[in-house]
């Protein structure tokens, strides 16, 4: 068994001149060192040269696509296409890997992948055969498919399968967390919503304080402005009445248009009008 040193502190008491006070003391131990944990040193190597793999492989077929999209559009709009290729399977086998403990949540990441790798390695044999070189096309075409297999036999290995009973179990309670986070964005919506309606009814409310009830409305006859008109407008509405006198006309105008209408202005607005007569 292998050793290690480890130097430690303990404190321990300290007398000067009489005055003891506690001070920190080192001191070595002997620990046992643990052996190296090789299963996990293999598993760490194999997942580096998957992602490295898995990172060669990208290159390749964003460049053997890159080019077969080329032949139509510009470099740079092809890279940005033929990246999607790769992306997709990658990206479902991150949907497999978070879904490891739930096999039937797994099975569509899975089956997409597979699709998508499939149109990937379509797509550089597809690039071969247009350059003539339809053999290394199809060897092209086997890096994206054996990167896809290392990372499907990886994520295998890293997938620890359940029982039956304890599968159940943890369906079980996935359904109920995921029933309480469900809720979460329920009662969210269910409060924006009471929110509004608070809101609408309070200005439905105002709306009805600020306005006037028809029915007991009782306007104040002294709010009401009255127009009056003119003195020479009442002299020709008495005159088409029929008033001809001047002391009729004038108690018509003093009633209806100016209470201090002067009779010498009756008078002359009178022969004005009888002389258009």
């Amino acid at each position: 068994m292998r050793f290690r040193t480890e130097t430690r502190t303990r404190q321990v008491p300290h007398t000067i001149g009489g005055i003891t006070h506690l001070v920190d003391d080192p001191y070595n131990v002997h620990v046992p060192v643990p052996p190296r944990d090789w299963d996990r040193t293999v598993r760490t190597g194999v997942t580096v040269v998957a992602a490295v793999v898995g990172v060669a492989s990208v290159a390749w077929s964003t460049a053997a696509i890159s080019g077969l999209l080329g032949l139509v559009v510009v470099l740079p709009a092809a890279i940005g296409a033929a990246i999607v290729f790769d992306a997709v399977w990658m990206s479902c086998m991150a949907l497999e890997w978070l879904a490891r403990y739930d096999p039937a949540r797994a099975q569509l990441p899975r089956r997409a992948g597979h699709a998508a790798l499939g149109c990937a390695m379509a797509a550089v044999a597809v690039h071969g055969y247009i350059r003539k070189e339809f053999l290394i096309g199809l060897v092209g075409a086997l890096v994206s498919g054996l990167a896809k297999g290392l990372w499907t036999v990886v994520l295998a290995h890293y997938a620890t399968p359940l029982d039956k009973r304890t599968q159940q179990w943890v369906d079980i309670q996935r359904a109920e967390v995921g029933g309480q986070l469900a809720m979460v964005a329920v009662r969210r919506d269910l409060l924006r919503a009471q929110g509004m309606v608070a809101a609408e009814q309070a200005a439905l409310a105002v709306g009805r304080d600020q306005a006037p009830d028809p029915d007991t409305a009782d306007p104040d006859p002294d709010d009401v402005l009255s127009i009056r008109p003119s003195v020479r407008q009442a002299v020709e509405t008495a005159w088409s009445s029929g008033m001809a006198d001047s002391p009729s006309v004038l108690a018509y105008v003093r009633k209806v248009a100016d209470p201090d209408a002067r009779q010498d202005t009756v008078d002359r607005y009178l022969r004005e009008i009888r002389k258009g007569a």
